[in-house]
């Protein structure tokens, strides 16, 4: 669920800022067709925690083949230039800044949710330790003639007080 959602959220980044940089308007099939394989990356690489560096590495290369493909599907193709306001330069700044953000908001995220997973698992572990065990009636035994057993003639003998001494007092 969380790479399905990661997808969508960048590719629809990656198009807005595609648009914004100078890329021309996008056939709307070119974008559904891309969330799955950016899930498929997704998935893979949620599989454990991974650094920084992978997750950028893994994002450039995303943004590289969504930039292609964005503009392969463009529906109006200019003659003179693919990319009409600002160059290549705003189109490698867009996706590069795209790129950026996606892998820093999976690494944070990762690590938010590797926090919230050991924190509540802490807290489950402390809660089970602060239970009490339950605790079941031990059935007495009582011989078959009807005289209570050793051991419980001898624990019934024992008697546990808290505090001082009765007869002892201080004032």
């Amino acid at each position: 669920m969380r790479a399905a959602v990661f997808a969508v959220v960048c590719v629809t980044a990656s198009l807005g800022m595609h648009l914004l940089a100078g890329g021309a308007a996008v056939d709307p099939v070119a974008p559904a067709a891309a969330v799955p394989p950016v899930m498929g990356g997704a998935f893979v690489l949620a599989r454990r925690r991974r650094g920084l560096g992978t997750l950028l590495g893994a994002s450039f290369v995303t943004q590289y083949g969504l930039h292609h493909l964005l503009s392969a599907s463009a529906v109006e193709r200019s003659l003179i230039t693919d990319h009409q306001h600002g160059g290549l330069a705003a189109m490698v700044a867009a996706h590069a800044a795209t790129a950026l953000l996606s892998a820093y908001w999976l690494e944070r995220g990762e690590s938010a949710l590797a926090m919230l997973v050991h924190l509540l698992l802490a807290s489950v572990l402390i809660l089970l330790a602060w239970c009490p065990p339950v605790l079941r009636p031990v059935p007495r035994q009582v011989s078959r003639d009807g005289v209570p057993s050793l051991v419980t003639r001898l624990l019934a003998a024992v008697v546990s007080r808290r505090g001082p001494p009765v007869g002892f007092s201080v004032i």
